[in-house]
């Protein structure tokens, strides 16, 4: 399409089978990234891990967005959103079977390698669906869209880790007595080893339906929107320009992501083991993952219903990064001692619980709140102009996922020098950073 054409409209039709489809790759999305909660804690016990050494399992899984995010672009431009999107669906199922060798070893090499082949998968899923949903209608109302999404991630990210880790973590306070009661190394060995091969079958299972839906996703109709058309003013305005890098607004919004990414990941998967190290029991702790997507999928439903027509993109990005850093402050300010005692219901099984969870802990689940309309704000006010280069700029601000590979590397090593709750202040300037984009960086202009 040439620069002076607009988009065809997408019929109504299409347009719901394609918010349907791209709905099911948003809960894999969901499903599979925020297995890692869960994997972090089960890692560090079954390869005798450092929490620094633990958080490596984040950052195989997100260095692949950075390594991967170009690459998938040019993949997507060849081969189109939805062959593109089997392709990714199929490389995530290779991820999951390198996690056979890796129990049978029991390697974390091989573990993190696996990870990072389904990160790999995932780099080129997200850099196909998140423009689709921006380009398949309105713009002033992709946040809203992106929230609707949101919720499908965030739901299999409340089931993801309960699930998982009923079956890899249960009777972990067993584990635990036979690790301390283990006679020498050879027994303490046959003990992990076990533990180690729990992963096989939950991760066969994944493989076998990623490779089914790569192969139903060829047959769907998946209608195909041109993330080149640019409105006729648009593309007057973007005439002269020849490179991404002319769209300082988009830069500035990458490096923004990269920071946001790095709070979303630390606030779902540092949970878990913060609550272990403050004492709190596996058969607690293994659904404060669910706590945080939860405050997550409340912020979407809030993002539905009050964005355009109530709230801005903009706004909702300024509330939202104000929020960060009033709850990162009280999950930091929090005395570790203080705790409640609440009930809750299971996301599998519904079966009635009650969880004892810190007050910290607690503050550390509401940036699940605080981050819910980032992601979905960012998008639309980055991509804002960028008609003829959204691929590319899709591919750089999919690129700044590699946030969650560095920024919870960087809260394990503040955890092994001081203490897993003060290692929560990395949180604080990333916040910061995300309340100057909402405030400036998002107008910022090229030549």
């Amino acid at each position: 399409m040439t620069t002076g054409e607009a988009a065809a409209p997408i019929s109504r039709k299409n347009y719901i089978m394609g918010m349907t489809v791209i709905a099911i790759f948003f809960f894999i999305f969901g499903f599979v990234t925020w297995l890692n909660g869960i994997l972090i804690p089960f890692l560090r016990t079954a390869c005798e891990l450092t929490d620094f050494q633990a958080y490596f399992v984040t950052f195989a899984f997100y260095i692949s967005y950075f390594v991967m995010s170009l690459p998938s672009s040019a993949v997507l431009k060849k081969t189109g959103f939805k062959n593109g999107m089997s392709i990714g669906l199929w490389v995530m199922a290779v991820g999951a079977l390198i996690f056979i060798p890796a129990a049978l070893e029991r390697s974390y090499a091989i573990f993190l390698f696996g990870l990072f082949v389904q990160g790999t998968g995932m780099a080129l899923l997200q850099t196909a669906s998140n423009p689709y949903v921006t380009i398949i209608g309105p713009r002033e109302s992709a946040a809203k869209r992106i929230s609707m999404m949101g919720i499908a991630n965030k739901f299999a990210g409340a089931i993801a880790p309960v699930i998982l880790g009923a079956h890899i973590l249960k009777d972990s306070h067993v584990l635990d007595r036979q690790l301390a009661e283990a006679a020498d190394a050879v027994a303490r060995a046959g003990i992990l080893d076990e533990l180690a091969t729990r992963v096989i079958n939950p991760y066969i299972i994944m493989a076998v339906i990623l490779v089914a839906l790569g192969l139903l996703l060829r047959f769907a109709h998946l209608p195909e929107v041109d993330t080149d058309a640019e409105e006729p003013s648009v593309g007057e305005t973007n005439v002269n320009k020849t490179s991404i890098w002319h769209f300082p607004h988009m830069i500035a919004g990458a490096i923004a992501l990269f920071f946001y990414v790095g709070v979303e990941v630390i606030a779902g998967d540092t949970i878990i083991r913060y609550g272990q190290s403050l004492s709190i029991d596996m058969s607690s702790a293994k659904y404060f993952t669910s706590l945080t997507m939860l405050g997550m999928i409340i912020g979407y439903i809030c993002g539905i219903i009050f964005i355009p027509r109530v709230l801005s993109q903009v706004n909702a990005l300024r509330i939202s990064a104000i929020l960060g850093v009033i709850f990162t402050l009280g999950a930091i300010l929090t005395p570790a001692g203080q705790q409640i005692v609440m009930p809750f219901r299971d996301l599998v099984t519904f079966e009635a619980v009650t969880l004892t969870i810190p007050v910290t802990v607690l503050f550390v689940a509401l940036l699940g709140l605080a981050n819910a309309l980032i992601w979905p704000a960012m998008w639309p006010l980055a991509l804002n102009g960028v008609g003829r280069f959204t691929k590319t700029a899709s591919a750089l601000l999919v690129m700044a996922v590699v946030g969650g590979a560095i920024i919870p590397l960087l809260y394990g090593k503040l955890a092994d020098i001081f203490s897993t709750q003060a290692a929560y202040w990395v949180c604080l300037p990333c916040y910061l950073i995300l309340l100057y984009y909402s405030l400036h960086g998002y107008r910022l202009k090229g030549r």
